[in-house]
């Protein structure tokens, strides 16, 4: 199996299929502040089974913070969006997923698309800290914060480049971007597969219930990820993810692609 960008470096990845299930395609987004990296074990499992896989780099991500302070979250979504446009051209049926800021971003490309359905690991769609209420004001104050640091953190670390700082000019754009995906929740009418942390100290329980409460789609499956933290995709459930998410791509392709997959 060849990829386009060596596993050490934070870079996009794609992966063209094989066999059979080049018929279906897989675009996948990382979250906030990250990289391919953190999904890149995800992406590589789905790449072994044939399916074909594209996980972009979004701008600011996987450089520095100061790059990121400058992106914006229309630019993030856009990337996401086009790589899936991308992808869909060349399958015959194709998913969105993501983790974290990415689940949020795969559930607006879910609205705007024909996918085949959205698989995503602890999707954000709202915050902790009550401060993001006024981030538009507390930006100008203080440019920067201290990355957030779960208690107990039980994944593997990834090198996702130079994010010892997070902007919050760019934490604002990620409050507009949850705005944004919220809003279009009911034009969801896609299969969805939510993947959950019973430890997550970045994305809280209402993220989730949003979900349940907007969603328009009326098949919506949530699996509980006992063992893991937020980045679960590199974490202790990671093959629950793998596993079950592959499942999901194989059961709600349609008859004419999935027959052929089985």
């Amino acid at each position: 199996m060849r990829e386009s960008s060596k596993p050490s470096m934070p870079a996009a990845f794609s992966y063209p299929g094989h066999g059979r299930n080049a018929r279906i395609g897989i675009a996948i987004c990382h979250g906030f502040t990250g990289s391919p990296l953190s999904v890149m074990p995800w992406a590589l499992h789905l790449a072994e089974q044939g399916f074909a896989v594209s996980v972009p780099l979004l701008p600011g991500h996987g450089t520095d913070w100061r790059e990121l302070a400058r992106s914006g979250w229309r630019e993030w979504a856009e990337a996401f969006e086009a790589a899936y446009v991308e992808l869909a051209d060349r399958t015959e049926a194709c998913y969105v997923a993501g983790l974290s800021m990415g689940g949020a971003v795969a559930l607006r490309t879910a609205s705007r698309h024909p996918v085949a359905g959205v698989a995503v690991v602890n999707p954000g769609l709202s915050f902790y800290d009550r401060r993001v209420r006024i981030i538009g004001i507390l930006k100008y104050f203080q440019p920067t914060t201290l990355p957030i640091v779960e208690a107990n953190p039980t994944a593997a670390t990834t090198d996702d480049g130079d994010y010892s700082r997070t902007p919050l000019a760019a934490v604002h754009q990620l409050k507009k971007l949850f705005a944004a995906a919220r809003r279009v929740l009911p034009r969801v009418t896609a299969p969805v597969l939510v993947f959950k942390s019973e430890h997550d100290d970045v994305v809280p329980p209402s993220s989730l219930a949003m979900i349940r409460r907007r969603l328009g789609s009326a098949d919506l499956d949530v699996v509980a990820l006992p063992n893991s933290g937020h980045v679960a995709t590199l974490d202790n459930d990671a093959p629950v993810i793998f596993e079950t998410s592959t499942r999901f791509f194989h059961e709600h392709a349609p008859h004419h692609v999935s027959s052929e997959t089985s």
